[in-house]
């Protein structure tokens, strides 16, 4: 059965969707839905209510959501298990995913990588006022991390994991800003976690291509 992945090229979820993908092995279908602009087509609405990206059809099967996306993709394809099955390590790293909803999104991504990278690249306006709250807000985020991360390569072990997977996109835009890079620099646990991490072929091959600076 055929695999579409629906997302939007910057979204940082439909980022993390793709790397999932990439991670299994699975060949899919990239469709661009832009869902910022007015006239989003009523046959993704109809799919996805909410007009947010990424959602994945498998055959018959239409999903949104993009924890319940790199879920599905673990458990319906083959390769490598990106879920663990002890109940601690599993806690663990749904735990992560849960907070870098929950806490890192906002201030990593919309705040420090939106304001201070992305929007002057694409000539919109700049608050530096949400640079410095995201920057504000980023330590404690990271300090968790660190306190939570296991011993492995990774954070819930040595192995990739659905974590990872859910906070390598996000970092990946936070570090695009010099002062973010200089504050995951402080915690040498992510810090060396991320210099593995971002080698990854799937990663490399996975991230978008950001518009050139505005002249």
């Amino acid at each position: 059965m055929a695999v579409e992945l629906y997302g939007y090229q910057y979204s940082v979820y439909s980022w993390i969707a793709r790397l999932a993908l990439h991670e299994k092995r699975v060949v899919y279908s990239w469709i661009e839905i832009d869902p910022f602009v007015k006239n989003v087509p009523a046959s993704y609405l109809a799919m996805h209510p909410f007009k947010r990206v990424p959602a994945l059809i498998h055959g018959p099967f239409a999903v949104y959501e993009t924890g319940a996306i790199t879920r599905y993709v673990d458990e319906a394809f083959e390769g490598p298990k990106l879920q663990r099955t002890d109940p601690r390590e599993r806690a663990r790293c749904n735990q992560i995913i849960s907070i870098v909803d929950s806490y890192a999104y906002w201030p990593l991504v919309r705040q420090v990588f939106s304001h201070s990278v992305f929007r002057p690249r694409m000539r919109r306006q700049v608050d530096d006022n949400e640079v410095r709250r995201g920057l504000d807000a980023a330590p404690l985020v990271f300090a968790a991390l660190e306190g939570i991360a296991g011993d492995g390569q990774y954070l819930c072990g040595d192995d990739l994991s659905l974590a990872d997977i859910h906070l390598a996109p996000m970092i990946g835009y936070f570090v695009m800003a010099s002062e973010g890079r200089k504050l995951l620099e402080k915690h040498i646990r992510l810090t060396n976690w991320w210099s593995a991490l971002s080698q990854r072929p799937a990663y490399l091959a996975t991230m978008p291509r950001m518009p050139q600076p505005a002249q």
